[in-house]
């Protein structure tokens, strides 16, 4: 469906059209439908998903138990790569990803799917609120897909450990994706701290959208992420972090839209401050 050089990204109507083409194969469908204190993903998938999807959770499939990790930190990869064969996942065939929060779910599953080595992933633009909006069909009631044959190893993309996220930042570009009032410390409505790491740079996952929930076009955020471009070009290393390590994959995609390999700190933010001898920047 894809190449290593394509967008990461799949529209609505370029989606409907691989569902109907009957030629080649057909894309595993993942629901990844998750919002932090919003409405439960396994009831919003029995009430309407794209036909065929098989739903994913977020807590139990893509991230470990929550500790001094993190509040989501990265799952072991046997119950990762076993959560992926419960859903259909095959190495053989292409895997479309969505959610109802502007991707940023979404962005966790493609991410933790390429860093397992699966070669071609993609992240439905828009999501849900896209495909219902353009009319697309709707499947109700949850179904079990075949357990398919994924194999992986969490080996293909790059990660920060704790322990070198202060050099990332020193030696090129440290990416906090949280909100401005939480990155300034104003605001920590999650984490016992407020504040951010020191020497990171801040763009929020919003300003990597539209205001209908679709991506930018690459030629903005190719401006968005100047400073990232400007740093792969000198050869310097870009990492990304969040709150938990899932919204700044949401970071990590818009990068990869516009040809940049970040890196990710899965603890992020959360684990940083388990630590009380870590520094903690505000404002």
């Amino acid at each position: 469906m894809t190449t290593a050089a394509s967008s990461p990204l799949i529209t609505v109507p370029e989606l409907r059209r691989v569902l109907g083409a009957g030629a080649g194969p057909v894309p595993v469908l993942l629901d990844v439908r998750y919002q932090l204190g919003g409405p439960s993903g396994p009831e919003e998938f029995a009430r309407g998903h794209v036909p065929g999807s098989s739903y994913v959770d977020l807590d139990t499939a893509l991230a470990g138990p929550a500790g001094r990790g993190g509040r989501h930190p990265l799952p072991e990869p046997a119950a990762f790569v076993a959560a992926m064969r419960r859903a259909g996942v095959s190495n053989a065939r292409p895997v479309v990803v969505y959610d109802d929060w502007a991707g940023r779910a979404a962005a966790r599953c493609w991410w933790l799917l390429r860093h397992h080595g699966h070669r071609d992933v993609r992240v439905l633009d828009g999501g849900w609120s896209a495909w219902v909006a353009a009319g697309g069909e709707v499947e109700t009631g949850v179904g079990v897909p075949d357990e398919s044959d994924f194999a992986g190893e969490p080996t293909h993309l790059p990660v920060v450990p704790a322990e070198q996220v202060l050099e990332v930042g020193s030696a090129g570009l440290l990416i906090d994706a949280r909100n401005p009032d939480r990155f300034r410390g104003d605001v920590e409505p999650v984490d016992p701290v407020a504040g951010h790491i020191p020497g990171a740079v801040n763009v929020p996952t919003g300003q990597n959208l539209r205001g209908d929930g679709t991506f930018r076009p690459v030629e903005q955020l190719r401006t968005v992420y100047a400073e990232a471009l400007d740093a792969a070009e000198r050869g310097e290393p870009v990492a990304a972090y969040c709150g938990s390590g899932v919204t700044a994959c949401h970071d990590l995609l818009a990068l990869a839209t516009i040809g940049v390999q970040g890196m990710l700190y899965p603890g992020s933010w959360s684990e940083w401050v388990t630590d009380p001898d870590r520094p903690v920047a505000r404002n």
